[in-house]
Parts: C-alpha cells; sequence; structure tokens
C-alpha cells in the first residue's frame, strides 16, 4: 500500500514546507538528505511509526530527524492514502513549541477547508 506526500500550499501558491526543506538544503546538505530520505519512506505504511514518525494531537504527526538541530517535518493523513505535510522546523529541545504546533494545526485546517475533509 502506497501513500502519496504531498505539501501543503497557501492560497497565494506559497509552499512553506519547499521553502523550509530549500533552506535545509543549502545550510544543512546531510541533515536535507535524511529528511528528503524519511520524506520518501512515508509512502510505506510500515514506516507510519517510530523511530521515523511520531504521533501528535490533533491528527498531526511528526516526522523525526536528530542531528546537531532535531528536524522535523509536520504532517497529516487525507483520503486516498495522502500525506499532506504543513510544516517544517529545527529545534534544540524534544519538545515542539506550542507556536510551531499552532502554525500546523492552521495550515491542516486551512488545507482541509479548501480540499475537504
Amino acid at each position: 500500500m502506497e501513500f502519496t506526500v504531498e505539501f501543503y500550499e497557501t492560497e497565494a501558491g506559497k509552499c512553506p514546507v519547499r521553502d523550509f526543506l530549500l533552506k535545509l538544503k543549502t545550510s544543512d546538505p546531510d541533515d536535507f538528505a535524511a529528511v528528503a530520505a524519511g520524506l520518501a519512506k512515508l509512502r510505506h505504511r510500515q514506516y507510519h511509526r517510530e523511530p521515523l514518525t511520531k504521533a501528535l494531537s490533533g491528527g498531526l504527526f511528526e516526522l523525526r530527524h536528530v542531528g546537531k538541530l532535531n528536524t522535523r517535518v509536520l504532517w497529516f493523513f487525507q483520503r486516498g492514502r495522502r500525506i499532506v505535510a504543513v510544516h517544517g522546523l529545527r529545534n534544540k529541545g524534544q519538545a515542539i513549541p506550542s507556536q510551531d504546533l499552532e502554525t500546523a494545526r492552521s495550515r491542516m485546517r486551512d488545507w482541509l477547508e479548501r480540499h475537504g475533509s
């Protein structure tokens, strides 16, 4: 069973996860390669659990890569075996800052309102 991985786009056509990944590719190519490989693995159900991913609250999940900084891509499942990546972040701590969680939730709500649940 294969899934497709999509990136959230704003109504104006901006793609925050793609922008995050492009910056990461420039600033830390090794972490970028690990995160890109992780996103590719999400296409396969057996990777939808720890240590690669972890369930968060409210239908959100995180793709995790531990390096000099923890790199995360937050995403959710959608009908039709789709995964929608909504937010990317890097931080030193284990916890995801509440502001980043709210950004991801807001983008998830926006996506669901525009594309249906």
